[in-house]
């Protein structure tokens, strides 16, 4: 059973509330009731009457409350008693898929240089969802995309940073990607394909690109798996798509496709503030020296 889900049960049961305890755990509302829902699966047992904007315990609700307090203070007591050898040996790592693709590789060489005892599991996901893993300490840290300057105000409300400390890691440079019979753009008016293929919802990437776009008028969003998806649907002839530059470098195929940049996005390594490790640190170093770009550490708040 996920103690995940166990302590989202009791937030809820506590608050009394989906919102509240959303709030209380820095998650979306959405994401507390797809928890419930999946627990509530698990048990085949309502554990939650839904009466109103009230959530009331069920009685399998009030019957499963001591057993995930206890199974909770269980799991906390396990992860206390090997907390030194995790803090020393293990670092969870959230990554958007093209920081991993093309950024990582030399970052994790060098740390197994230095720490070769140390393991990184890493989490790929998009920045939306990582954030959220890093506030429910899911994940020590992650790498997520930071939107340029006009649209920071609706992202950092949107996803909750109050608080959260970043270090600028890398400047990505973002494309959109056409198929090579497509005229060379001046600006979103120019764009002739009306499909753009990206990434989930949760990526800052397409989001950017959505709002280039949109200057233009309609555009719709076909959504693709991966960067291999996304340009073999930009070579169809039937989409236009959204890349960073080193992931489409990487891939070898700028001769095969026009590109047009939309924006400088910056990619930043965002942890709680109480979090600190010896490991933590020395995978900041070696993220900072392996960047092109000037390293800057700063808090992210409203």
């Amino acid at each position: 059973m996920d103690p995940t889900f166990l302590e989202i049960f009791l937030a809820v049961a506590e608050q009394g509330s989906v919102t509240r305890a959303a709030r209380q755990l820095g998650r979306a509302p959405s994401n507390v009731s797809t928890r419930i829902q999946n627990l509530e699966e698990e048990l085949g047992a309502s554990l939650f009457s839904r009466e109103g904007k009230r959530m009331n315990l069920t009685r399998e609700g009030g019957l499963f409350l001591p057993y995930a307090k206890r199974l909770t203070a269980l799991a906390r007591e396990a992860r206390l008693a090997v907390k030194p050898f995790a803090e020393a040996g293990i670092l969870r790592v959230g990554t958007m898929e093209s920081t991993a693709a093309s950024r990582l590789p030399p970052v994790l060489r060098r740390l197994s240089e230095s720490h070769p005892g140390a393991h990184l599991p890493l989490t790929i996901a998009a920045t939306r969802e990582l954030i959220v893993s890093v506030l429910s300490d899911e994940l020590d840290c992650a790498f997520v995309a930071k939107p340029p300057a006009e649209m920071q105000p609706e992202w950092y409300s949107t996803n909750n940073l109050g608080g959260l400390c970043a270090t600028t890691a890398y400047e990505e440079r973002l494309l959109l990607v056409l198929p090579a019979s497509h005229p060379p753009l001046q600006g979103p008016g120019d764009v002739q394909v009306h499909t753009l293929a990206a990434l989930e919802p949760g990526c800052t990437y397409r989001n950017v690109a959505e709002r280039w776009l949109g200057r233009g008028g309609y555009i719709r969003t076909s959504e693709m798996s991966s960067y291999h998806s996304i340009l073999a649907t930009v070579l169809g002839g039937n989409a236009i798509g959204v890349v960073p530059e080193s992931v489409l470098n990487m891939l070898n195929w700028t001769s095969d496709v026009r590109t047009h940049e939309i924006a400088c996005v910056e990619t930043v390594l965002v942890r709680k503030p109480d979090y600190v490790s010896d490991l933590f640190t020395a995978f900041e170093r070696v993220v900072v020296s392996q960047s092109s770009g000037a390293p800057s550490g700063h808090s992210l708040e409203h």
